[in-house]
């Protein structure tokens, strides 16, 4: 077990799937946690009650960080409920299946502002506050095998993970002489809620039995990774792409391409909206 005692991370995109598999691990290494997720989600007060049982302090802040506005929002009001932020995992992420001839431009770019940018604002706040404290801090950012896999009818997203790498990578330079961590966490196959929405259970079942570690991964598999990544053990580790997979790199998963049986969610209207943030206590 990674030790995380007097730490205090802030977990982006924490409603549900990796984003709470990453609260709750930092959290059982010891760190107390400001949750994030957008203000209508109904996932994120379940994430803070299970944080609260482990023993910690959660602070729960609800706005859209896919705006520089609402990151900008975030950062003020996790600053104001826990005084500095030791860890950041940005876990922002917007990504719709579709065919390369038809896909809309209005949502390609959207999948690259709900998944580069957003992560290009979260960081440079968080590390400016970083910086300013002299806090040897840790960014770890959600990014994807898709990166460097292609998939079928996953363009715009492969592209977004894949300029996240390259991000993590270069700001990693630069804030080392910071001493600040920066590094990214690539997660296969995950089974999360997201995945039941789009795929059968038996199919999830069949991809799961074809990676060489005989399962899908689980939340808290990437969860482990991030607590791994802020510890001290990973103190001289920084601008790595860490690969959690189970093996999916090495075995011919994506070859036959994956077709989703029900259609994809519609993009939020209020995509970006400018929202204040909305700050919740929880009490240890």
């Amino acid at each position: 077990m990674f030790q995380l005692s007097g730490k205090t991370a802030l977990v982006t995109g924490a409603g549900r799937g990796i984003g709470r598999g990453c609260a709750l691990e930092l959290a059982r290494a010891g760190a107390d946690i400001v949750v994030n997720d957008r203000p209508e989600s109904t996932d994120l007060s379940e994430t803070a009650r299970l944080i609260q049982n482990l023993g910690r302090r959660c602070e729960v802040v609800r706005c859209d960080v896919f705006s520089r506005e609402g990151c900008e929002s975030l950062v003020a009001a996790a600053i104001e409920a826990v005084g500095q932020i030791d860890i950041l995992v940005s876990n922002p992420a917007f990504s719709r299946r579709g065919s390369f001839l038809e896909y809309d431009p209005e949502l390609f770019q959207q999948t690259i502002q709900g998944t580069l940018i957003s992560g290009f604002h979260m960081s440079q706040l968080v590390a400016r506050h970083m910086v300013s404290r002299r806090i040897r801090g840790r960014i770890i950012f959600i990014s994807s095998v898709q990166a460097e896999m292609p998939f079928e009818l996953c363009g715009a997203y492969g592209a977004a993970k894949a300029g996240l790498n390259h991000f993590t990578r270069s700001v990693s330079v630069e804030l080392s002489r910071h001493r600040i961590n920066v590094n990214a966490i690539a997660p296969g196959w995950i089974d999360t809620p997201a995945e039941h929405l789009t795929f059968s259970d038996e199919t999830l079942a069949e991809q799961g039995q074809r990676l060489p570690w005989g399962r899908l991964g689980l939340p808290e598999d990437i969860g482990q990774a991030a607590a791994f990544l802020a510890s001290d053990a990973a103190d001289y580790i920084t601008g790595v792409i860490l690969p959690v997979d189970g093996g999916f790199r090495f075995k011919d998963c994506g070859a036959e391409p994956i077709r989703s049986p029900t259609p994809a969610p519609e993009c939020p209207k209020d995509f970006g909206a400018k929202d204040s943030a909305q700050v919740n206590s929880v009490p240890n």
